[in-house]
């Protein structure tokens, strides 16, 4: 279906004029209201979201952002084949179109594209990729609902809204064990994405949206189907994870679990569909655990993972990869171990001395993947931890030059180049030792030295973290 041509016909859109190259907006769009000038002109303040909301969607100047958005977080085709290149070629000549067949109704997304990500647990995580074109509209629709349902939302939920993060849901929950509430009903609902149920949240977003075309454009992106292995498959629970769209409807629907919990007075920290629920005794958090299950399951339609839920003390769990313990009296955040464990991976698969890449692309590859681990983990005490990280890691890079090196003669000449004793050079040029034993050895410590590896543009994990701390 790459074929543009062939992709035209499978939609059985006519080709039709389009604006100027650098905008997604049509011709005969260029008079249409902007989200602004309906406020203004307070159309439908009464309860603004009636009518004319999917007009708000159609917006040039929103289409023209949300294609942008799309554009720059570049990602994989759809099940089209259609890349984020081809977008705008395909606009110019089908956007008219495609735009009619939204306000009449009769658009019909394409299925996500089925793709398995591995998890450091063996299972896997399951994203569905929509085409460029429906992750354009999707993105449209999150950009006027957000706002919306922005103001309905609770506080004490971080995940996947604008201007909150994980760190601040990090820092909010230090604040809770402060207070003295020292237990934790840790609440992991099980593949989440995958288990909305479609009904529940259509009948949560018309109690806002009351434009029944925009209801029922998310309800076909709901029922798209999922493509594997060149079989559509109709999809009647689950918002796929990957599209623009389903972190708002994510929200949507467990913003029903905030609105109980504050109800209940409770104490919490909700980061997408990950929750902590702070209280002052084990007996108290075993009875929230139990009625917070009932109800995500009775009254949501979702169902708690026993395996990653618990009831424990705050510093003996993870949540966002973070957790917690006591120095000088005082609550302060660490990078949970297992954390610890995920990066070093990541750190293992550049340094791999199999690994063929330049030593100067794997310098460029360590220091985007250390940029931006300190970045998100920089809130945690870990200055000593970042110090045994630089450590192993000099190593790893060390054993990566002495496998590159491979022949007798070429680490003999390059020991000797390194100013190093001739008779030493060849005594370890002729070695049996294992790669990673010479690497931690005082000969290639003097040969590559600290500050050697920094002129070759190694970023210490150290060096970062003094940045961001």
């Amino acid at each position: 279906m790459k074929d543009t041509k062939k992709y035209n016909e499978s939609r059985q859109l006519p080709i039709g004029g389009y604006l100027c190259k650098d905008r997604v907006e049509l011709e005969s769009s260029t008079g249409a209201h902007s989200i602004s000038s309906m406020c203004q002109n307070k159309e439908n303040d009464g309860n603004e979201y009636t009518g004319r909301l999917l007009e708000k969607i159609l917006d040039r100047k929103n289409l023209n952002l949300a294609y942008m958005r799309v554009k720059e977080n570049k990602g994989s085709h759809g099940v089209d084949e259609m890349t984020v290149d081809e977008l705008l070629p395909f606009l110019k000549q089908n956007g008219a179109q495609i735009k009619q067949s939204i306000l009449e109704g009769t658009y019909s997304p394409s299925p996500v594209r089925r793709v398995s990500i591995p998890k450091s647990d063996g299972k896997v995580r399951l994203l569905g990729i929509p085409t460029v074109l429906d992750r354009v509209i999707q993105q449209a629709i999150a950009r006027v609902l957000t706002p919306i349902f922005e103001r309905q939302f609770s506080d004490a939920s971080y995940g996947f809204r604008p201007n909150r993060n994980a760190k601040q849901a990090v820092v909010k929950c230090r604040q809770y064990i402060e207070e003295g509430y020292t237990w934790v009903a840790d609440i992991d609902i099980a593949n989440y994405f995958d288990t909305v149920n479609h009904d529940k949240l259509i009948r949560l977003i018309s109690e806002t949206v009351k434009d029944g075309r925009v209801i029922s454009l998310i309800r076909k992106y709901l029922n798209s189907g999922v493509m594997t292995g060149g079989v559509v498959i109709e999809t009647q629970e689950g918002t796929p994870q990957g599209g623009n769209l389903s972190p708002l409807l994510a929200n949507i629907m467990l913003n029903e679990l905030d609105r109980e919990l504050t109800k209940r007075g409770l104490k919490f920290c909700r980061y997408a569909d990950d929750i902590n629920i702070y209280v002052k005794s084990q007996k108290a958090a075993v009875r929230v655990m139990q009625s917070i299950t009932r109800f995500i399951e009775d009254k949501l339609k979702l169902k708690v993972s026993k395996d990653k839920s618990a009831v424990d003390r705050p510093w003996r769990l993870k949540f966002l990869g973070f957790s917690f313990y006591y120095k000088n009296g005082n609550i302060r955040v660490r990078v949970h171990p297992k954390s610890v464990v995920k990066f070093k991976q990541k750190l293992k698969e550049i340094t791999g001395r199999s690994n063929a890449m330049s030593m100067t692309f794997r310098m460029l590859k360590l220091k985007k993947l250390i940029t931006g681990w300190v970045n998100y983990f920089g809130i945690a005490d870990m200055k000593g931890l970042a110090e045994s990280l630089d450590e192993w890691l000099r190593r790893r890079i060390r054993m990566c030059f002495w496998k590159q090196w491979k022949k007798i003669k070429t680490k003999f000449d390059n020991l000797i180049r390194f100013d190093i004793d001739k008779a030493k050079a060849w005594e370890f040029a002729n070695t049996r030792k294992s790669y990673w034993r010479i690497a931690g050895s005082p000969i290639l410590q003097r040969t590559f030295t600290n500050e050697y590896l920094k002129k070759l543009g190694f970023q210490s994990v150290a060096e970062r973290y003094s940045l961001v701390h």
